[in-house]
């Protein structure tokens, strides 16, 4: 078992033992005040219908019933009624609700990922056991009150609760994918300022309305939540076409026959993962993608096409002139000027250039090569070779070895073509 493997079990394993540890205990002692945990799950049950698959960039998919499911953990009071319902019937309540909810995805075959999962019932019932024993017991009354000390102390504990979630996802991806740690958990913290925040923000407020307004404050403070999914959800599907009108401009050296087919999605996939591995986040991330699909682009305004494409093998001065030639065509495209910058930059003596251009510079002679086939270990080896002894002036030694990191968790076999 790896090192990766050990933790993805670890998480399942925690989430799966408080899961049966709520359930048990609820169906035992029964649950208490049955209309609120019925109105709260009947929220998250819409929110779980309510999911979008999570695609690049998207950390929650459901953000209602994510919202509901805190809001449930930080209930201490239904319209000045205090709440009886502990830790292990909050995690009841959620899971029990998040699977009725969750059955049309199944069926569809669309369902939610069992990473995703364990992480709502870990970070849930994290808030659940910051803040319902301090509660139930009447120490958090006494020692804060119900003023602006309450408040802050609810802020805090959203705080922990968000940085929490990220932590889990950041170890989980970390032992899915191998990259490191800390770009991930960077990656993750800055997600926590978009849709995490309104989530945190929402739960909070609906638990407070829910206090003082009852259980009628559900359905009000869904609204803004709602809009803003809306709007998430419209923002991804601009990214997702924008993000397709570039790879369509990118395959246009394929079908012109000027580069293998494949090669632009290759290079633009590997380097990715070499940019992970290298600690890119964000928008550095998206840069290097973009520059990686288009880093051929320059070839169409060649008279003669380079022999597959194959712009590696070519002099120096050559390379240069056609990487300069991409770069104003990228310009003329409308995608970020710091694309254009890799582009034209990509062919250059790799200490002067910007780290996304060393990094398409070597995947990209990387998959020349290999001619993007992988028919053999030993090719890709002898690639690899290749590039190690052109670090002194062509690439750069870390990229090089951070690529052969990436080969070796893939088996040394690269995307196939097409």
């Amino acid at each position: 078992m790896t090192p990766g493997t050990g933790a993805v079990r670890v998480v399942h394993g925690a989430a799966a033992t408080l899961t049966c540890a709520g359930l048990a205990w609820t169906f035992w002692a029964g649950l208490e005040q049955p209309g609120y945990a019925l109105a709260f799950g009947a929220l998250i049950v819409i929110g779980e219908l309510a999911r979008w698959g999570a695609g690049p960039g998207e950390r929650e998919p459901a953000p209602i019933g994510a919202a509901g499911a805190l809001a449930y953990a930080l209930l201490g009071e239904c319209a000045g009624r205090d709440t009886t319902h502990g830790v292990l019937q909050v995690v009841a309540v959620v899971v029990a609700a998040a699977l009725v909810g969750a059955v049309l995805h199944v069926a569809r075959g669309r369902g939610p990922a069992l990473d995703h999962v364990a992480r709502r019932v870990l970070t849930v019932g994290f808030a659940a056991v910051c803040f319902q024993p301090l509660y139930n017991s009447g120490e958090l009354e006494r020692r804060l009150g119900q003023g602006p000390y309450y408040a802050l102390f609810l802020l805090v504990l959203l705080l922990l609760t968000a940085l929490c979630d990220a932590v889990l996802a950041a170890v989980m991806l970390r032992a899915r994918t191998g990259f490191p740690y800390g770009p991930l958990l960077r990656d993750e913290l800055r997600a926590i300022i978009g849709i995490g925040s309104a989530v945190c923000a929402t739960g909070a407020v609906m638990a407070l309305a829910v206090a003082v307004a009852g259980l009628w404050a559900l359905p009000v403070f869904c609204v803004p939540l709602l809009l803003t999914q809306l709007s998430f959800r419209r923002y991804a599907a601009v990214r997702t076409t924008y993000r397709q009108t570039i790879a369509s401009l990118a395959r246009a050296t394929e079908i012109a026959g000027y580069t293998r087919p494949g090669h632009a999605r290759r290079v633009a996939s590997l380097s990715t993962a070499v940019g992970r591995e290298l600690g890119l986040t964000g928008g550095d991330l998206t840069v290097l993608e973009y520059a990686a699909l288009m880093h051929d682009i320059g070839q169409l305004s060649l008279v003669d096409p380079v022999p597959d494409g194959a712009t590696t093998l070519l002099p120096v001065p050559e390379q240069r002139r056609i990487a300069l030639l991409g770069g104003a065509v990228v310009r003329q495209t409308g995608v970020p000027s710091a694309v254009a910058v890799v582009v034209e930059r990509q062919a250059d003596p790799y200490r002067e250039q910007p780290l996304p251009a060393r990094i398409v510079r070597a995947v990209n002679a990387y998959d020349d090569l290999t001619g993007g086939s992988g028919r053999s270990a030993g090719g890709a080896l002898g690639a690899l070779e290749r590039l190690r002894l052109g670090t002194g002036q062509d690439y750069q030694p870390e990229v090089v070895e951070s690529l052969a990191r990436v080969l070796a968790r893939g088996g040394l076999t690269p995307a196939p073509p097409g």
